[in-house]
C-alpha cells in the first residue's frame, strides 16, 4: 500500500462515499473532491466538505497512517493550516489543530471495494512479471489502448526534444548547427554515436559552412578531424585528404579528436565509422540548407529521395583507407533512413514548430504509421502478450510504455493501469 494508490482511489472517487462517518463518529458529506496538488503542500486543494451541516471549504492531506502527519512535521507547517480534513488508511493518532480540536478525519481502509483493492495489489506486487499487467494487457480495449498510445507518444517525443533543447541553447538557437551535430552523432548509431557527436562538436558550425559546398575540402575537414589522415596511407585519396586537411586545420586552427575514440569491433562493414562519415559528407555536399528542406518534408519517400545519396568512387572499393575491397555502392539503406527521421528529424523538428507555437500532431502521427515497425526485445515481448506493432507509431508509443512507466511501476498514472483497477 502507499499514498498514491489513496491519492487515485479519492481522486477517481473509488470507494463507497455516500453515509460517510468521521472518526469523531460525525457524519460527512463531500461536496467538491478538491484539484490533485503535484507541489509541495496539502494533496488536493479547494475542496469542498459538510460536516453535520456546516460547510467547509479548505485542502485535504492524505496518509497511510494517522501519525503520519507529525512524522511529516505538518504541525509546524503553515502550509497545513487550512487542511479541512484528513484522509488516511489507518487511524492510530489523534491529530490536533492549532486550535487545539481533533482534525476531521476519515479512515478509507474499509471503503474501498475489495476488487480494486485485488486489481491493486496485483498489478503493483507482482515481482515475476515482465510488466505489471501482462496477464490483462491484450484484454484492453482498442479506444483505450490507442489514445493512451498516441499520448505516449508525444511524452516520448517532448523527451527527446528536452535533450535537443540543451544542444540548442549552446548553438544559440542555430537549428543547422543542431542538425548537423545530431545527424552526425545518429550516424554513429550506438556504438560510435559519442564519438561521431564529438566530431561534430570539434568544429565551429562556421566552418562546415563554409567548405560543406565542396566535397573534397568537406571530406578532408570530417576525416582529418576524426584522425583519420593522420597515419601514412599508400594511396593518393588519402595523401590528397590529408594535404587538404592540413591547410583547413591551419586557417580555421582546427584541433583533431583522437581516432581510437572510432570502433570497428564486431560492426558490420556497412556500419564502419569510415564508411558512416563518407556518407555525411555525400549528404551535407549535396544537399544545400538540410534544415529548411526537412522541416517541410511530410511525406516519406520525400525523406528516401533527399537521403538517396552517392558516395565518392574511392568507398565503392573501400571500407577504410588501407585496403581495397569488392566494389559496392553503400548506399543509406530506408531502415536507417528510418531511424533518423524518428530519433532525429521528427524530434528537432517537433521543437521547431514548438518555438513558432503550431505543432502538426496530425502529420507526426501520419508519417509514423507508414514507417515499418522498429524491431528489439521489448517490442517482441509485448507480440508474446498479444500486443502487436504495426508502425513505428506503435513501436515509439510501447517503448515509451515499459521504460517510463511498467519498469519503474507508474500503474496509477497509466491508462492500462487505470483501466484494470476500474474493473
Amino acid at each position: 500500500m502507499n499514498e498514491d494508490f489513496l491519492h487515485f482511489v479519492w481522486k477517481f472517487k473509488l470507494f463507497a462515499n455516500n453515509n460517510l462517518r468521521l472518526t469523531s463518529d460525525e457524519d460527512l458529506e463531500i461536496l467538491k473532491f478538491g484539484m490533485h496538488n503535484f507541489n509541495a503542500g496539502p494533496d488536493f486543494l479547494n475542496a469542498q466538505i459538510k460536516i453535520e451541516g456546516q460547510v467547509w471549504v479548505g485542502n485535504i492531506e492524505i496518509h497511510l497512517k494517522s501519525s503520519d502527519w507529525y512524522l511529516h512535521k505538518h504541525e509546524t507547517d503553515p502550509n497545513y493550516d487550512a487542511v479541512i480534513l484528513h484522509i488516511v488508511w489507518e487511524n492510530d493518532a489523534v491529530i490536533f489543530m492549532k486550535n487545539n480540536l481533533p482534525l476531521p478525519t476519515l479512515v478509507l481502509k474499509e471503503l474501498v471495494d475489495a476488487q480494486v483493492l485485488s486489481n491493486y495489489r496485483s498489478l503493483l506486487f507482482t515481482q515475476k512479471d515482465w510488466i505489471p499487467c501482462e496477464k490483462s494487457i491484450d484484454k484492453i480495449d482498442d479506444f483505450t489502448l490507442e489514445n493512451w498510445k498516441e499520448r505516449l507518444f508525444f511524452e516520448r517525443l517532448e523527451q527527446k526534444s528536452s535533450v535537443i533543447k540543451n544542444l540548442l541553447e549552446q548553438e544559440h538557437n542555430n537549428f543547422e548547427a543542431v542538425l548537423f551535430q545530431l545527424l552526425v552523432k545518429n550516424f554513429g548509431l550506438k556504438i560510435n554515436g559519442d564519438a561521431f557527436l564529438t566530431l561534430a562538436k570539434s568544429i565551429d558550425f562556421s566552418v562546415v559552412q563554409k567548405v560543406n559546398f565542396n566535397e573534397h575540402q568537406f571530406a578532408a575537414l570530417l576525416f582529418g578531424q576524426a584522425g583519420f589522415l593522420e597515419e601514412v596511407q599508400e594511396n593518393d585519396y588519402h595523401l590528397q585528404l590529408k594535404n587538404e586537411y592540413q591547410y583547413l586545420q591551419h586557417k580555421y586552427h582546427l584541433q583533431p579528436i583522437l581516432k581510437a575514440q572510432f570502433s570497428f569491433f564486431r560492426m558490420r562493414p556497412n556500419n564502419f565509422p569510415t564508411i558512416r562519415i563518407a556518407q555525411l559528407v555525400a549528404l551535407f555536399s549535396k544537399q544545400k540548407n538540410l534544415f529548411s528542406k526537412l522541416i517541410n518534408l511530410k511525406e516519406l519517400k520525400e525523406f528516401y529521395d533527399l537521403f538517396a545519396i552517392e558516395m565518392h568512387p574511392f568507398w565503392k572499393t573501400h571500407y577504410h583507407f588501407n585496403s581495397v575491397s569488392k566494389k559496392s555502392h553503400k548506399k543509406l539503406t530506408k531502415s536507417f533512413i528510418d531511424l533518423l527521421i524518428i530519433n532525429t528529424i521528427l524530434p528537432l523538428k517537433f521543437l521547431y514548430q514548438k518555438s513558432r507555437g503550431a505543432v502538426d500532431e496530425d502529420s507526426f502521427l501520419q508519417l509514423l504509421k507508414k514507417i515499418k515497425p522498429e524491431k528489439n526485445s521489448i517490442i517482441s515481448k509485448f507480440s508474446d502478450l498479444g500486443v502487436w506493432s504495426k508502425n513505428a507509431f506503435d513501436t515509439q508509443a510501447l517503448l515509451e510504455l515499459k521504460n517510463n512507466y511498467c519498469a519503474p511501476k507508474q500503474c496509477l498514472q497509466c491508462a492500462i493501469g487505470k483501466t484494470i483497477l476500474y474493473k
